[in-house]
């Protein structure tokens, strides 16, 4: 099993078309001919897929199958590679046989690459009108326009969708073979399952006035008190929940220097062998203390991407010979 070379949910095939937000005459033409994707915010933003399909495959309507309250909130996504539109909706999802409800999350990364950028366009566009519903220069209540890509409040002042740069960063210690290492952390806000502990690449948002690497060093500094160097970029990609943009990079670290973590922040952190990410990945045991075995990134997230990356080998800053 491998990462891929591209992180999971950057992957698309749909021609945005920017250029018809602001055309109604033919917005409402291509609504006619349409291919629509509902997606149900009220139901943590599920979608369809097809039961047994593989790999999974949305499941997108006709306009005439649309409930009529959605259709004034239609959402333009694009036009796919057969000359088709496609539009988005919010609504609960109908029931269709040989369907089922799934999350982003759970099936991001085994989507073909059409439907991996339709559901994560889909989610981050909700996502945004949902916590823009008021301007935040006027106050005022804000409408969708340009079929879902700006709202406007009555006195004219517009925005459009945004997201919040993050870096996610796989420290590793420069090291080929089974005996190389990376140094992981585990969330001090994560839920606890019993018996598991989950550990992830370190992560934090990007400041005002910082570039990404700047918030490399500044983050893993912060959270585990280890400087790092050779940071290399690796890939990005939108991470809804509710409106990321994770830009990933490996950096190496000496293993020698002390780990100090910042309790705020994260609860436990260490460094894990090849051999112990390998055999988590296997679905065997690697005891972590306290009774709980490794629990690894989800494997729609750009760290389990940047894990498979330094597993394999791949676009390593700085690798040396191990011994």
């Amino acid at each position: 099993m491998t990462g891929g070379e591209t992180p999971p949910l950057a992957r698309s095939t749909l021609d945005r078309a920017a250029h018809r937000r602001t055309d109604p005459g033919w917005l409402a033409q291509a609504w006619t001919r349409a291919r629509v994707l509902v997606v149900d915010t009220g139901n943590e933003g599920r979608a369809l897929i097809r039961t047994g399909a593989t790999p999974p495959e949305l499941v997108l309507v006709e306009p005439e199958d649309v409930p009529a309250p959605a259709v004034a909130g239609a959402m333009f996504l694009g036009v796919e590679p057969d000359g088709v539109p496609v539009f988005l909706v919010d609504a609960p999802l109908p029931a269709l046989p040989g369907t089922r409800a799934v999350h982003l999350r759970e099936v991001g990364h085994l989507f073909a690459d059409r439907d991996a950028g339709l559901f994560t366009t889909a989610l981050a566009l909700l996502n945004w009108h949902r916590r823009h519903v008021y301007s935040s220069v006027t106050g005022r209540r804000t409408e969708v326009d340009e079929a879902g890509w700006s709202r406007v409040d009555p006195e004219g002042d517009r925005i459009w969708p945004r997201t919040d740069p993050a870096m996610i960063v796989l420290v590793h210690d420069g090291v080929r073979g089974p005996e190389g290492r990376c140094l992981l952390g585990s969330n001090a806000t994560w839920p606890r399952t019993p018996g598991e502990r989950r550990y992830s690449c370190l992560a934090g948002y990007i400041e005002p006035g910082e570039s990404a690497e700047a918030a490399v060093l500044r983050e893993v500094r912060e959270e585990v008190g280890v400087p790092v160097a050779d940071i290399a970029y690796a890939g990005s990609q939108a991470w809804p929940f509710p409106g990321s943009l994770m830009l990933g990079f490996l950096a190496t670290a000496d293993p020698e220097h002390p780990v100090h973590v910042d309790p705020a922040e994260i609860a436990y952190a260490r460094w894990f062998s090849r051999t112990e990410i390998g055999a988590a990945l296997a679905g065997r045991t690697v005891p972590v203390g306290g009774g709980d075995r490794l629990i690894l990134p989800p494997p729609s997230s750009i760290a389990f991407f940047l894990v498979h990356r330094w597993l394999d080998g791949a676009g390593e800053a700085g690798v040396r010979p191990g011994p």
